[in-house]
């Protein structure tokens, strides 16, 4: 079995000497689905990259709940760069910056057609998987990023062998390598939660579409 980890610590040394030795910073495309995932990912990745954070999630509902995840994930984005540049942090942050998606919930639900009564973590969402790794797929290219991935493996509901297929499917199809990622590894996850705390960012219950939201609803 790979261990995505261990690809890429070896990929982020490799990353780092070609920095040092070219001075040339690459550029990351980084889909997130909310701030407090992404807040591990962005303080990890970002001593190696210069990342774009990619907010798409159609999956979401209903709009309200879209636009304050968006907005935590503006928020903490800027707050990041300002302990950055104001020097509150030992280590070297290079720059975020950030794009939101349109909000395309259609697009959702045309994906999980006749899969609505999956279970939460089936093939329902292995599509919702592929339908916002594909956009951003789509804008890494695009945009001419070196790499792109997205911060869902760092959930200890997602299945980031799932995530690996679908990424490095993408990557193929459209020529932008995929970032080998599982980020619940090296208690990923339970930094994310620190940060969260230390933001104070907005932790939402479930997992963001209608679907998900009856099961969480059903096991309370």
């Amino acid at each position: 079995m790979r261990n995505y980890q261990k690809e890429l610590e070896a990929l982020l040394a490799d990353v780092a000497e070609k920095t040092k030795e070219q001075g040339t910073v690459p550029r990351l495309f980084l889909h997130s689905c909310c701030a407090p995932c992404s807040s591990y990912v962005l303080e990890y990745l970002s001593a190696f990259f210069s990342i774009t954070v990619f907010y798409y999630n159609p999956n979401i509902s209903p709009r309200e709940e879209y636009e304050r995840r968006a907005a935590e994930q503006e928020r903490l984005i800027r707050e990041l760069s300002e302990q950055a540049s104001e020097g509150r942090e030992e280590r070297r942050f290079y720059p975020v910056t950030f794009i939101k998606g349109a909000y395309e919930p259609e697009s959702f639900y045309e994906a999980a057609k006749g899969l609505e009564e999956a279970p939460e973590g089936g093939a329902r969402c292995r599509r919702c998987y592929g339908l916002r790794l594909r956009k951003a797929a789509e804008l890494a290219k695009a945009g001419g990023y070196d790499y792109f991935c997205t911060t869902l493996s760092i959930s200890p509901l997602k299945k980031a062998v799932a995530l690996m297929e679908i990424g490095e499917r993408l990557a193929e199809e459209y020529g932008v390598a995929y970032l080998p990622s599982d980020f619940k590894k090296r208690e990923g996850y339970k930094r994310s939660v620190e940060l969260s705390k230390r933001f104070g960012l907005y932790r939402q219950d479930y997992c963001g579409c209608i679907f998900s939201r009856r099961e969480a609803e059903r096991r309370e």
